[in-house]
């Protein structure tokens, strides 16, 4: 079955039951008028049979254009319960209600709303109106008075066209109810994208403003060096070779730096206000100032030390600013709670900084604390990413929280 056909079949399995229905029935109507005298259709291959055969097939065949003209479609196979009646086809108008049926629940699923709301509206009750002549002439016939066949097709008109109306109504508005969320959902989800997007260009333009004073302390040792060779080049070569050994180290020290920078841009119209890089030997200031801020914290540092000469500035300037962030968050998530900070120095080839803080002394508000959900963590993992550090988050058992990054020396 190819994908053209698969597309058809739900074009064409109501017309065709609809049409297989009403003529079965019309086919076996006759053999029912001796067990039932009420029943007055037409005689099996009788003019008024072969005009209902008729009528029916190019009902269910209208049926088939129902996604296209809707409305047109309604009226058109409404219109048969009329063609039935005058063609002598009996009490056999019923028939035609099947047709109808498929044709309400289509044009009341299908026609925009709200801008043809009135178009809907007036073409549904102009097919109950056909619908209750149609009734209402077949049933006078057949020689019923002329108040029951009114009165029956008014009740034939109203059950085939406002009880399919109110069914497809409600089927079509759960439908856009799903929508709907379906669609709210997405919108949330393009606004988180976008705020991380935001917050990953702010955090590389930062990283790219504090990459620039990096470079240019470097660069700058570098030109005061490369004057020193061209004084002691005659008269002092060992000195030269010394100071050409500085620069080479200066050089490969701010290429290791670069890496993984090198496309960012420094945004226009930020100021060369950067003073002194902060590294991790100022953690301890750094957890001072947060118990001056009202922060329960304390630092712990087992090993010597000696692995954080090893690290790289900029690496360092990454560690501190996220023990900065894990505190802010610490304060704003978890207020009252007990932090702990430790730098782990005791592997020379790794140092492992850890920020640990219990659950909060007092539940925060659920607005406050999805109010930017996520973002402070994009931002230590992008620092993580460009300092060639591992970074690990997540909830403790004790539902505190826990950040540790690993910075090879």
């Amino acid at each position: 079955m190819n994908d053209e056909t698969t597309r058809m079949l739900p074009r064409l399995i109501p017309p065709v039951v609809v049409w297989l229905v009403t003529t079965a029935l019309l086919v076996v109507a006759p053999s029912l008028d001796s067990a039932d005298a009420s029943i007055a259709g037409p005689a099996l291959g009788s003019g008024g049979w072969w005009v209902a055969l008729l009528v029916l097939t190019a009902q269910a065949a209208t049926l088939l254009e129902r996604s296209s003209r809707p409305l047109a479609v309604l009226l058109a196979v409404a219109s048969a319960s009329v063609m039935l009646a005058l063609g002598g086809a009996g009490d056999s108008t019923s028939l035609a209600a099947a047709a109808v049926l498929v044709a309400v629940w289509s044009a009341v699923s299908s026609v925009e709303l709200p801008r043809r709301a009135r178009a809907l509206a007036a073409a549904l009750a102009g097919a109950g109106l056909l619908v209750a002549v149609g009734t209402g002439l077949s049933q006078t016939s057949i020689d019923l008075p002329l108040g029951t066949a009114v009165l029956g097709g008014l009740v034939q008109g109203a059950g085939v066209i406002v009880l399919p109306a109110l069914l497809a109504a409600t089927v079509r508005a759960r439908r856009d109810a799903r929508s709907a969320r379906a669609d709210l959902a997405q919108a949330v989800e393009r606004e988180q994208s976008a705020q991380i997007a935001a917050a990953i260009a702010e955090e590389r333009t930062a990283m790219a403003r504090e990459l620039h004073d990096i470079a240019a302390h470097h660069l700058t040792g570098i030109a005061v060096m490369t004057g020193a060779v061209e004084r002691q080049i005659d008269t002092d070569p060992a000195g030269a070779k010394d100071s050409v050994r500085q620069v080479r180290t200066q050089s490969t020290a701010m290429l290791r730096e670069l890496r993984g920078l090198v496309t960012l841009l420094r945004s226009p119209g930020q100021a060369d206000d950067a003073g002194g890089q902060e590294r991790l030997s100022q953690l301890a200031s750094l957890v001072e100032e947060a118990r001056r801020a009202g922060l329960e914290v304390e630092l712990a540092t087992p090993g010597t030390g000696a692995a954080v000469e090893n690290v790289g500035p900029l690496a360092q300037l990454s560690a501190y600013r996220t023990v900065q962030e894990c505190l802010a968050n610490a304060a704003r998530h978890a207020p009252g709670a007990r932090c702990v900070v430790v730098l782990d120095t005791q592997d020379p080839a790794e140092v492992v900084i850890t920020v640990r803080n219990g659950p909060p002394a007092t539940p925060v508000p659920s607005g406050e604390r999805s109010a930017r959900r996520g973002l402070g963590l994009v931002g230590m993992q992008e620092r993580a990413d460009l300092t060639d550090s591992i970074l690990e988050a997540g909830p403790t058992a004790e539902g505190g929280w826990q950040t540790r990054l690993r910075i090879t020396a």
